[in-house]
């Protein structure tokens, strides 16, 4: 059996995310509220150099009080294909375009609360190109060594989720090859 939905509410539409609550029926056949974070998802990008220097970026968060490093990302617009958002925003955030992306996985951010998705890929053969960022995006280009960014997840200056994912899912095919 599969869960199935009595009653939907929307509560909030904003513009990154909408609110619901949803009554629901379990496969246990028990009912329950879920409260669920609507998100279009995201696309996350390692961009790595032939050296294997990562393109990291030090971003500002409001939400967590000051700087976080962190892969490139952004959020899928209306429809947009994850990699099409994956292209645009490695241009975006960081100025390099990539001859090649590779799918590393895809990722629920939080699956208790969120629909959230993010999308990550590995890109390499890159090039400059110009970046061009949001109004509210504050952020410093950083290029580092691939095991530099990996002893930066092991004492913790790198949090972000996605970044640990993805640059451990990079490092692993590293050194698998």
């Amino acid at each position: 059996m599969e869960a199935h939905r009595k009653n939907l509410k929307e509560i909030y539409k904003g513009i990154i995310i909408d609110l619901d609550v949803e009554d629901v029926v379990l496969p246990n056949n028990e009912e329950c509220k879920m409260e669920i974070v609507r998100h279009p998802g995201a696309s996350a990008i390692v961009p790595l150099l032939p050296d294997n220097r990562v393109v990291l970026i030090r971003q500002y968060r409001y939400i967590t009080g000051g700087y976080l490093w962190e892969i490139p990302a952004g959020k899928l617009d209306d429809k947009e294909d994850p990699l099409s958002c994956a292209e645009r925003e490695l241009a975006e955030e960081v100025g390099y375009k990539a001859e090649k992306f590779e799918r590393l996985t895809t990722i629920w951010t939080g699956p208790g609360f969120t629909d959230e998705r993010i999308h990550i890929y590995l890109a390499t053969g890159l090039s400059p190109c110009a970046s061009d960022l949001e109004f509210d995006e504050i952020i410093e280009v950083s290029e580092k060594p691939i095991k530099e960014a990996i002893a930066m997840i092991q004492d913790r200056e790198i949090v972000d989720a996605k970044s640990i994912i993805g640059l451990q899912l990079a490092y692993s095919m590293m050194k698998a090859e």
